[in-house]
């Protein structure tokens, strides 16, 4: 089959690799059909994330049809239509008996690396380095899905793959890192990045109860997509100083709640911190780039929360953690627990509360991958989303 592999930092090639097959009774197999390319795909393509090995298989956001099933699974059959979850979990370990999917205890065959970086494994995921399992991700023509039991979502309705695509990752990672800020009637909410996941966690926060949403950026499509899609005020940082405009728009107090959507690649307009981070990762003495956590730090009002649904990887520095401590900020983080929140966002959807596809700008084949990796990742185009056609 052909498979969209990792070479190396900024190298991606659509190769041909050996078809995905049964390992495991609960193992299917599903051919894609759609699969997105994420902003959290651009740590892996920007070199930030370690132990990937070239000819690593990427991606985590994909749908498709099951074409196989293993001798375990009931719950599916051979031709359901079915998005997966880029977390993978067992459902039965101390972690996803209280729903906490993305802390799955059984799902990483490299927990013992994973512990050593973190202190304990996280659940492994799909198209996510070795650390976190070397699972073969779902920008390829086939996908091998463990734990198939637990993970697969079917779609029973004739809804088209683009609406129920990011069911797969960032509609419910938006959805999450909202529900995480703890929204309570008469917040202003104030989110930092308009990618993809910014987007859905924008139109997650009212549907949560925020009675302000602010969007930051500095890409102009994304802060229009924010605006007439999500409904938010903006702010552009290239153009004002991103603390004083909160303040005024907040009469002095902070917005009540933050959520980082960007992670550990954040960019600034002639912040100091932000070039020191830049110069650091270049030469390897850094490992994240964490402005953004910074400044929602020293913008969030005292005893707020702030989200992080955004990636990091290692060991961003330079925290105001003294702000953190006197403010009495509270912070809420963690990779999505996927299998709690796909069934009841896949009602929102039915329901006609949302559609989802408004995020897709690039629609591409699978070996038109390379190309589109570097237009979103140089954000040009107009680019937003970008959904893989295999």
């Amino acid at each position: 089959m052909k498979a969209l592999c990792w070479h190396g930092t900024g190298d991606v090639r659509v190769d041909s690799v050996p078809d995905p097959k049964i390992q495991d009774p609960r193992d299917i197999i599903v051919r894609v059909t759609a699969s997105g390319i994420c902003g959290s795909d651009l740590h892996l393509y920007d070199g930030f994330m370690p132990t990937m090995e070239s000819g690593d298989i990427l991606g985590h956001e994909p749908m498709g049809e099951v074409v196989e099933v293993g001798s375990a699974i009931t719950n599916l059959k051979k031709g359901d239509r079915v998005v997966v979850p880029f977390v993978i979990a067992c459902g039965s370990c101390f972690f996803c008996q209280k729903k906490l999917y993305s802390c799955c205890d059984a799902s990483n065959p490299n927990a013992e690396m994973a512990s050593k970086a973190m202190g304990h494994s996280p659940a492994g995921l799909f198209g996510f380095s070795h650390m976190l399992g070397g699972f073969p991700g779902g920008q390829a023509e086939c996908l091998r899905v463990p734990y198939a039991d637990v993970g697969p979502l079917r779609i029973e309705s004739d809804l088209p793959d683009e609406m129920v695509v990011f069911l797969s990752d960032i509609f419910p990672t938006g959805y999450m890192a909202a529900e995480n800020c703890g929204i309570e009637p008469g917040d202003t909410v104030a989110v930092w990045g308009c990618g993809p996941v910014a987007q859905f966690a924008i139109k997650s926060a009212w549907m949560l109860g925020a009675s302000r949403v602010i969007a930051i950026d500095r890409v102009s499509e994304r802060l229009q997509m924010a605006a007439t899609h999500g409904k938010a005020e903006t702010i552009n940082f290239d153009e004002v100083d991103v603390y004083d405009q909160l303040q005024e728009m907040t009469k002095g107090r902070g917005p009540d709640r933050c959520i980082d959507a960007v992670g550990c690649e954040a960019h600034a307009s002639g912040s100091v911190d932000a070039v020191l981070d830049k110069v650091k990762t270049a030469v390897m003495l850094g490992t994240d780039r964490a402005h953004v956590l910074r400044e929602a730090i020293m913008c969030c009002r005292k005893a707020g929360t702030i989200s992080v649904p955004g990636a990091y990887i290692g060991f961003p520095d330079k925290l105001p953690f003294g702000a953190f401590m006197n403010k009495g900020l509270t912070m809420r983080t963690g990779q999505t627990h996927m299998q709690h929140y796909m069934g009841p966002l896949l009602k929102k959807i039915e329901a006609g509360e949302i559609d989802p596809s408004f995020v897709i700008t690039h629609r591409v084949k699978l070996e038109d991958a390379p190309e589109a990796y570097k237009t979103f990742r140089d954000k040009k185009d107009g680019c937003v989303k970008v959904v893989l056609k295999p």
